[in-house]
């Protein structure tokens, strides 16, 4: 059993999954790059530096996703961060009226249900003391969302996939953090902020480094580290 810890990254391939990867292997981890297209992983995999593997793992596939949780326990035998990295924002219209449903569908499945499938098969890995980071965004603040002045989003319209689909992700995440506070593992969603990415069609924002930073700050928690918390680069964010 390797003596590094092991960290799987989740949509790993790009953006801020492929940055989180970088930083957690200069670290001195093993990282899974965790990404479902072969040729796009094998080439992160090649432009990084560092003890790290490619993983076959698309969060909407269950197959993909149990293989992965065998090959991890078969070659590494255990996993001590997990990096629920991988989310889309969707089609549009995802306005109220606009028969969203479609859209919100295709969303919760790779940014909540996905989450739950990867977290799911990987639980009997976690070892005690492992990280669980959820990439979450401050679009599915309730509090800015329900806030008189509309909050710092004020400018955002009423969507129902992908801010939604945030709010979501943050309730699983305290769940998550509530079942396995008794075993020492720590859970804790993250906003990386507004970043440049394929996410947002590079539409300005800060670098993809600069995003992983609290990502990464929270998956290299000490064992006293915080859990249950929804926290970005400047501190704590409103559920």
């Amino acid at each position: 059993m390797s003596e590094k810890e092991i960290a799987l990254v989740t949509g790993a391939n790009k953006g801020i999954g492929f940055a989180i990867a970088d930083q957690l292997a200069r670290r001195g981890m093993t990282v899974l790059v965790g990404a479902r297209d072969r040729a796009r992983r094998a080439d992160a995999v090649a432009r990084l530096t560092g003890d790290v593997h490619g993983v076959e793992l698309d969060v909407t596939d269950h197959g993909t996703v149990e293989r992965a949780a065998k090959e991890v326990e078969t070659r590494f035998g255990r996993l001590d961060v997990l990096v629920n990295n991988a989310g889309i924002v969707g089609e549009l219209p995802q306005t109220p009226g606009a028969d969203p449903l479609p859209g919100v569908r295709q969303v919760f499945e790779v940014n909540v249900f996905g989450v739950i499938a990867v977290t799911e098969a990987m639980l009997p890995l976690l070892a005690p003391g492992a990280r669980v980071v959820n990439v979450s965004s401050s679009v599915g603040s309730l509090a800015d969302m329900t806030a008189r002045d509309g909050g710092h989003l004020a400018e955002l319209p009423a969507l129902l996939a992908y801010p939604v689909s945030k709010t979501a992700l943050n309730a699983v995440t305290a769940q998550y953090a509530k079942y396995l506070r008794d075993r020492g593992i720590l859970v804790n969603a993250v906003c990386p902020g507004y970043v440049a990415t394929d996410l947002n069609g590079h539409d300005g924002g800060r670098g993809p480094d600069q995003g992983a930073a609290i990502a990464v700050a929270m998956a290299t928690l000490g064992q006293d580290g915080p859990t249950a918390t929804f926290t970005s680069e400047d501190g704590p964010v409103p559920w």
